[in-house]
């Protein structure tokens, strides 16, 4: 892989990680709601699974989507579907007494922050962008370099995101302000769901 072509794949992996998505939506109402601390097993989840995605699908799973293109359409609309389900979990994870210091409920597991990404829609979309853009003849190689790309890339971009929910939390100190910002972010991660239903 050449330098120019590593400068563009860090470019794209940084822009397409920092850039509002169900990841980062759900990250920051997991720092409002639970703060950095608890949440950290979720951002390893998010920035080691899609790392893994990307190698699993480089090593040939892209192939087997090719052959069979009604499984993309499968986990598309059972994406949508999950995705719509969360958002209805962060909208009501608002603490039901005035007195809870934290909402309710828990932030999501290692396991579970991984596994999400095999029905993230952006996640896929970056990954089989990655995949096709900056890997010439798909080698193991170049495919363990786009995925510690992103890996390097995402961690950081999705902790800015918790970060930026916990800092949120110093005017979210009532039910009321928290129940509110919980329900923008359900609203905003059914919003980044638009792109994908109209075929982006």
């Amino acid at each position: 892989m050449t330098y120019e072509l590593i400068v563009a794949l860090i470019g794209f992996a940084f822009v397409s990680s920092i850039t509002p998505g169900p990841n980062n939506m759900m990250l920051m109402a997991s720092g409002a709601n639970f703060g950095i601390r608890r949440s950290i097993p979720h951002i390893l989840g998010v920035g080691l699974g899609h790392s893994f995605m990307i190698v699993v699908l480089g090593a040939g799973l892209v192939q087997v989507f090719d052959t069979f293109p009604i499984m993309l359409v499968v986990m598309k609309w059972g994406s949508v579907a999950y995705l719509i389900y969360l958002s209805w979990k962060i909208a009501n994870a608002a603490p039901k007494s005035p007195d809870a210091p934290e909402a309710e409920g828990k932030p999501l597991t290692f396991f579970q922050a991984a596994a999400f990404q095999w029905v993230n829609p952006k996640g896929w979309f970056m990954a089989l962008t990655a995949i096709s853009a900056y890997t010439a003849d798909h080698s193991f190689g170049q495919v363990l370099l786009v995925a510690l790309t992103f890996m390097c890339t995402n961690l950081p971009s999705i902790f800015f995101w918790n970060a930026l929910g916990q800092q949120a939390r110093r005017f979210l100190n009532n039910q009321g302000r928290l129940r509110a910002f919980n329900i923008t972010m359900a609203v905003l991660l059914v919003l980044t769901l638009i792109p994908i239903i109209r075929g982006h």
